[in-house]
């Protein structure tokens, strides 16, 4: 009884699941030429406009395409009528570098345009071809490669009757790919908003224990601290503080977009420009100069608080913001740099979570001011705040370096000088903490307090855990940090696995050319591996992926390389990497017509991916199937996701399924 309602339970979740699964089309693409009524002999551009869904992307025709991810390419089928005059253009794709692949792309968002030059031979040109591509998508990870047929016919005023899709100017001819099954974004993105906010919030927290806000405290408080309403006005003048911050991250938002993200990603400028800004906020927390602002603006700002009522209280506000610009200002330029991820609320959901921190004492007090007799008394340890947050601002400047460094390849910041620059940096900072390391405003001290060892303590771990980095250690905690591995020279890590390694049953097809990561053994032919499958009774593992898919790669090297999965990949597992955008032609006897566009599938890219279309309503990678050694499969599938628990829960769910079928 327990099988058969486990049967229909998983019946019923897959049909749910399927029931979700959708064909995207995220780019569509129309046709348009730059001459009306063109005549044999005349010169003009083929012009083919694509329109890019929100959160979506293209990449282009111009980059190596040899570095890793799809090119888009363009093929035109030779006739007499007419011929091609120079190269095909992309009109202002942008760039970025990525360090996954080591190099430079360039992409399209939103709208696209290439153009392509040809020469009218007679009065009835025919001009068609097909184009290949793949769009792909931060938001969840997915890419999908399209190959579609395009023809000028009805635009050049042709007779020939058209063998493919004709798409006249102004009609949308649409991705014929899909991409179903509605995945989560992964939940180890360390860039989340809510991630971000507890850092800014951390940062006002940090802000109030340094020599410029700390002493202010019990100075302000004790305005509030007396006569009707104190109480509330005290609350007032904090909400004050967090509007006034919110305010300067809504100033800011505008200018921290996708295109402010893309800049920090591809241009070394604004890049050298923040790691120059981060070491100036560094060294004037350490105190070789303050950053302060105009004297007449603050004077000022000064005079407004003398005024009565609300609009007085909130001039203090915006005076104790001001004044204590020299201290706060490292911290809030800090989060208004991060924030420059795409996302628009970032600035301003940090500086309200930096502001609530920040003014949280102030209020607290002035409702409770007796709580203030507990408040340790200002003195040299303020000023130790300070250094510590300049170390900790100067090791963090060294990401805007490395993102120019690796995307110009000056290799003057390769890993392990990166890392060695940390190192030294948190090596200075645990003996400061114990006292051993003593700056020029720091107050003379020959003991070291309890706080300071438990923080030493901290430090010292975390230099303890960079220094195997020197030796290829891979330090995933700190992946978004610090630049590849690829760009370390001296490397004694080896991939830590399985003793057991996986078995195959016989040689695999176009092995010579395809290959699996981490020493995996499998297959890259479906019917080969299912027959394998069956021979070694296991569940299929299917990776549907593609040599342009940054997302596969990004999985397989942050994923797939723990221990955890390798093992269970390579003992459970019969695996087949099925990859979607390979040009190999296959033999006739081996062509399919698709059921879906019913249309010849001749190679093997094209014949994976309508298999994963038609038979799992799905177009995206990277995608991962578990089926049966029938075919059937054992969960659902499963999509991009980097967190290593949840892949593992997969594997183990569909092994179990598995099991209980075999009963």
């Amino acid at each position: 009884m327990k099988k058969l309602i486990a049967f229909i339970v998983t019946i019923l979740l897959l049909q749910s699941v399927q029931g979700l699964a959708q064909i995207l089309k995220p780019a569509k693409w129309s046709l348009d030429i730059s001459v009306s009524d063109p005549k044999k002999g005349d010169q003009l551009d083929l012009i083919f406009d694509v329109k890019i869904d929100d959160q979506w992307y293209l990449y282009s025709s111009d980059f190596d395409p040899d570095l890793g991810p799809m090119v888009t390419t363009f093929e035109f089928t030779p006739d007499a009528s007419y011929e091609l005059v120079g190269e095909l253009t992309p009109v202002d794709p942008k760039k970025k570098y990525d360090s996954l692949w080591e190099g430079e792309y360039t992409y399209f968002k939103k709208t696209a345009q290439f153009r392509q030059t040809i020469k009218l031979l007679t009065d009835e040109p025919a001009v068609a071809g097909s184009y290949y591509y793949q769009v792909c998508t931060d938001v969840d990870g997915k890419c999908i490669p399209f190959d579609e047929e395009f023809d000028f016919d009805k635009l050049l005023g042709g007779k020939k009757e058209s063998k493919g899709a004709v798409v006249a100017a102004g009609d949308t001819q649409e991705s014929t790919s899909e991409k179903g099954l509605l995945s989560q974004r992964s939940s180890n993105d360390p860039y989340s908003l809510w991630g971000f906010m507890i850092a800014a919030f951390l940062a006002g927290l940090a802000a109030i224990f340094t020599p410029c806000v700390f002493p202010m405290i019990p100075m302000t408080v004790s305005f509030f601290t007396g006569g009707s309403g104190a109480k509330w006005k005290g609350v007032f003048y904090g909400l004050s503080i967090i509007v006034i911050y919110t305010v300067i991250g809504s100033v800011i938002a505008p200018f921290m977009g996708a295109e402010t993200a893309n800049e920090l990603a591809t241009n070394w400028i604004p890049n050298v420009i923040f790691f120059a800004v981060f070491v100036l906020f560094a060294l004037s927390f350490l105190g070789l100069f303050e950053i302060t602002l105009p004297n007449k603006f603050v004077n000022n700002i000064d005079k407004q608080s003398d005024k009565g009522g609300l609009i007085g209280i909130f001039f203090m506000a915006f005076t104790l913001v001001v004044v204590s610009f020299s201290c706060t200002g490292p911290l809030v330029g800090t989060i208004l740099v991060e924030s420059a991820g795409g996302q628009i609320l970032k600035p301003i959901l940090g500086m309200f979570a930096f502001s609530l921190a920040f003014a949280l004492p102030f209020t607290v007090f002035a409702l409770f001011p007796s709580l203030l007799n507990n408040l340790p008394k200002s003195g040299g340890w303020l000023n130790s705040v300070k250094v510590v947050l300049g170390l900790l601002e100067l090791a963090f400047a060294f990401k805007f370096l490395s993102i120019a460094d690796q995307a110009y390849h000056w290799h003057i910041l390769d890993r392990e000088i990166y890392l060695a620059i940390w190192i030294v940096i948190f090596t200075i900072l645990g003996f400061y903490l114990l006292g051993k390391i003593r700056f020029p405003h720091d107050s003379p001290s020959d003991k070291t307090s309890i706080s300071g060892l438990v923080l030493a303590i901290a430090t010292f771990t975390f230099v303890v855990y960079l220094i195997p980095g020197m030796f290829g250690a891979p330090l995933k905690a700190l992946a978004g940090y610090l630049p590849p591995q690829s760009s370390q020279d001296f490397n004694l890590s080896v991939q830590v696995g399985s003793d057991v390694e996986n078995t195959i049953c016989e040689t695999p097809k176009y092995a010579d050319f395809l290959h699996l990561p981490h020493g995996i053994q499998g297959y890259f032919d479906y019917d080969q591996a299912l027959a394998c499958a069956k021979k070694q009774n296991k569940p299929l593992f299917i990776d549907f992926t593609g040599h342009g898919c940054v997302n596969c790669r990004e999985m397989e090297a942050r994923v797939w390389s723990d221990p955890k999965v390798l093992q269970r990949l390579k003992e459970e597992f019969v695996v087949v990497a099925l990859y979607v955008d390979d040009k190999t032609d296959l033999p006739e006897s081996a062509w399919v017509k698709s059921s879906y566009d019913g249309k010849m599938k001749k190679s093997i890219g094209k014949k994976n991916a309508d298999f994963q279309i038609t038979r799992f309503n799905n177009n995206a990678q990277p995608y991962y199937v578990i089926l049966d050694t029938d075919g059937e499969l054992l969960v659902a599938p499963k999509g991009y996701d980097l967190n290593v628990a949840s892949f593992v829960e997969f594997l183990d769910q569909s092994k179990q399924a598995f099991e209980k079928r075999a009963d």
